[in-house]
């Protein structure tokens, strides 16, 4: 997994790019530092890579979701196998009432262990999705923040220079 990016980390990687070129852009002169001059251009390019992305970051979600479903889905069917391979064996075994006694004792066991497995399945899938959502969350919040920071600076930006012609 070293070559996985995480969800998110695209977006936040473009928006420390909308930080530096906050932070590196010039100060015109006579202006005090909170007044910077942008590239506009590059600026709304990196926020349209950031729009782009977020498709590619709920593709990534649904992907975790359609994965947990399937995996559900694969210890259900493995579970009601292991049902009914144990249900047939008990069935075939029709003899001595010890003998039937142990079969049907042993289709519970299997079936009380194909359930927990699918139980702990389920929760493992479900605890996956939950932390993916909630670093995709976090990301989209500090994005979002930090576009708002941006374009504060800029309407900022644009009034103090429209006060100054």
């Amino acid at each position: 997994m070293a070559g996985d990016i995480f969800p998110g980390e695209r977006i936040v990687s473009l928006v420390d790019e909308l930080e530096g070129m906050i932070e590196e852009a010039k100060t015109p002169f006579g202006k005090t530092a909170q007044f910077k001059l942008i590239e506009t251009d590059a600026f709304y390019a990196i926020l349209d890579e950031i729009r782009m992305s977020y498709p590619e970051e709920w593709q990534k979600s649904r992907r975790i979701l359609k994965e947990r479903d399937e995996l559900m889905a694969s210890a259900t069917a493995q579970a009601d196998s292991i049902i009914a391979d144990a249900q047939q064996q008990a069935l075939t075994i029709a003899g001595e009432a010890e003998i039937v006694r142990l079969a049907q004792q042993q289709a519970d066991d299997i079936r009380d262990r194909a359930q927990q497995y699918e139980r702990e399945t389920r929760y493992a899938a479900e605890d996956y999705a939950e932390q993916v959502f909630t670093h995709l969350e976090e990301n989209l919040k500090s994005l979002t923040s930090t576009v708002a920071r941006c374009r504060q600076q800029l309407n900022e930006g644009a009034n103090g220079q429209n006060g100054s012609w």
